[in-house]
């Protein structure tokens, strides 16, 4: 089984290390995934607006509290969606995910994306009528607006801790010295192709939480998958693990927590099962991503597109619009 290990929050609050990631989880699989890790052990749950799923995680969540786990004892993370960075809408979308996900409060709630999207306009990412396949970008909202609105939702008891996602150092730095509030945790795309030496080491100075999405990489744009690198594949076999585990275990090395999305049984189970890495196995991995880098999750590589320079990508080089901190 999984090593039981959480890690602590600037908050106190403990939060396990391995979760389960349900992006890109199709309708119908999501709830009885969310269940059956639970059944077997998982006490961290990835949910997000945008994933359109949360009311299976909620259903999910009604069979098994309280009668296999008390609610106190899952860590539920959502995700303030960009059509509601305004500060009028920001509690309002909140209000909806519980909603959604049958709940009083979440454990953290993540501003998503450094990036706006106008209220009140068709779907999750609304078209710019001027640019077909291109999104409509808020670009009078900054990220400080945004934030003040996260901090003011400490006090209503829906959620206990509030943080960001895919957010660079600049970003991060901005909100704080801004408003003095430092996120709980920063959710970022990490895996051995994308070390982010520098924002892990930022992070860690600032107490800042790293949470690794998409640990296994990913293959929107048809790029390899990590678990088939024949590095990846020999320290399995090796080890007598899955490529996902070792992945998995890379992450936990490098500290932070690791969201490994699955709706397969089997495979929720087994990348829970943690294995550890040595040292030279680990920095055999690390070398992959020194070698060569890439970001999968880049917003300007599928569709629909957003004409945004997020993390300095040589993909977002010809984007218009910077990030709008404050």
């Amino acid at each position: 089984m999984s090593f039981g290990k959480t890690l602590t929050l600037s908050t106190g609050a403990k939060i396990p290390q391995i979760g389960l990631g349900t992006w890109l989880s199709k309708p119908n699989e999501v709830e009885n995934a969310v269940e059956h890790a639970i059944r077997v052990g998982y006490r961290h749950i990835d949910c997000a607006m945008v994933y359109g799923n949360q009311d299976e995680v909620g259903r999910a969540l009604k069979k098994v509290i309280p009668s296999v786990v008390k609610r106190e004892e899952v860590f539920i993370t959502s995700k303030l969606w960009n059509t509601s960075h305004r500060p009028d809408q920001v509690e309002k979308e909140l209000d909806e995910t519980l909603k959604q996900l049958q709940l009083d409060y979440v454990d953290l709630y993540l501003v998503h994306w450094p990036v706006a999207f106008p209220p009140g306009l068709q779907g999750f990412e609304p078209e710019d009528p001027n640019r077909p396949g291109w999104v409509v970008l808020d670009t009078e909202v900054t990220l400080v607006d945004t934030w003040k609105a996260m901090i003011a939702l400490l006090n209503t008891g829906k959620v206990k801790a509030i943080g960001v996602s895919n957010f660079s150092i600049d970003h991060i730095k901005g909100i704080a010295e801004a408003t003095g509030v430092w996120p709980t945790a920063n959710q970022i795309e990490a895996h051995p192709l994308l070390l982010q030496d520098e924002l892990v080491q930022f992070c860690k100075e600032h107490n800042i939480h790293l949470t690794a999405y998409s640990p296994l990489g990913n293959n929107m744009a048809g790029h390899k998958k990590l678990t088939d690198y024949p590095e990846v594949q020999e320290i399995a076999q090796r080890l007598n693990a899955t490529p996902a585990q070792v992945l998995i275990a890379w992450g936990a090395k490098r500290g932070y927590s690791v969201i490994p999305k699955s709706v397969t049984p089997e495979r929720i189970e087994s990348n829970f099962k943690q294995v550890e890495l040595s040292d030279e196995d680990y920095e055999k991995l690390c070398e992959l991503g020194r070698k060569s880098r890439k970001r999968f999750n880049v917003k300007t590589t599928y569709p629909p597109f957003w004409d945004i320079n997020i993390f300095g990508e040589e993909e977002e080089k010809t984007t218009t619009n910077q990030v709008k901190i404050q």
